[in-house]
C-alpha cells in the first residue's frame, strides 16, 4: 500500500510497503519476537520472502520508527514455507500465506496487529485471493481461531515450527479468483 495510509490508530502511524531501508529494523524486530522461541530466520530469509510478494508485505511505522511488519505471499494451500532456508520463488496460488507478523513490545495490545491484519485482508481481497493461511505457533491457535482462522485437518507443519504448531486458514472471498493481479506465475526474485 502507499505511504500515508490511515491506520485508524492515530495520525503518527502509517502502513506502507516494506522498503529496502526497512530490512535492518524488520530483522531486529523479528529476532526480538521470534528468537526466544527458536523461530528466528534472519534477514536474508525475511528479505527473500518480502521480495516474493512486495504488494502483500507491509511495514507499520509509528512515530518515525518501524514498529511492526507483516510478511505474506502466495503459497499453495496445505503447505508451509521452510524456516531453514530462504525461498526465492513466488508461487501461483489463490491462497496467501501469512508467514510473519510482529509488533514492537511497547505497542502490543493496542490494536496495531489487528490493523496490519485488516490491511492485509483488504489487499488480499483486492488482488483476488480466496483465502489466507498461516501456521499458529507457541499456542497462538486460540488467538487466530478468534479471528476466524480454522485448523486444517491433515496438514502437519514441519517440526522446525515447534511441536504445538497448527496450520490454519480463513476464507476471505468465496468462489473463483476474479483475476490474475496475483496469483502470479512463479519466478526467481533474486538476480
Amino acid at each position: 500500500m502507499t505511504a500515508g495510509t490511515d491506520t485508524g490508530t492515530g495520525s503518527a502511524t502509517r502502513i506502507r510497503g516494506i522498503s529496502p531501508a526497512d530490512w535492518d529494523a524488520v530483522a531486529a524486530l523479528e529476532a526480538a519476537v521470534y528468537g526466544p522461541r527458536g523461530l528466528s530466520e534472519g534477514r536474508a530469509a525475511l528479505e527473500a520472502r518480502g521480495e516474493a510478494s512486495p504488494s502483500t508485505c507491509f511495514a507499520l511505522h509509528h512515530e518515525l520508527r518501524l514498529a511492526g511488519y507483516l510478511l505474506a505471499f502466495p503459497y499453495p494451500p496445505g503447505r508451509c514455507p521452510d524456516l531453514l532456508r530462504p525461498e526465492r520463488t513466488a508461487h501461483r496460488s489463490d491462497n496467501l500465506h501469512l508467514h510473519d507478523i510482529a509488533v514492537a513490545e511497547d505497542l502490543r495490545g493496542k490494536g496495531y496487529g489487528r490493523t496490519l491484519l485488516h490491511h492485509l485482508s483488504d489487499a488480499a481481497r483486492a488482488a483476488g485471493y480466496r483465502r489466507i493461511s498461516l501456521v499458529a505457533v507457541s499456542g497462538m491457535d486460540t488467538f487466530w481461531a478468534a479471528l476466524g482462522y480454522r485448523p486444517q485437518p491433515g496438514v502437519t507443519p514441519p517440526p522446525h515450527y515447534g511441536g504445538d504448531a497448527v496450520y490454519m486458514s480463513k476464507t476471505i472471498r468465496e468462489g473463483r479468483p476474479h483475476g490474475a493481479q496475483n496469483p502470479r506465475a512463479p519466478h526467481d526474485t533474486h538476480h
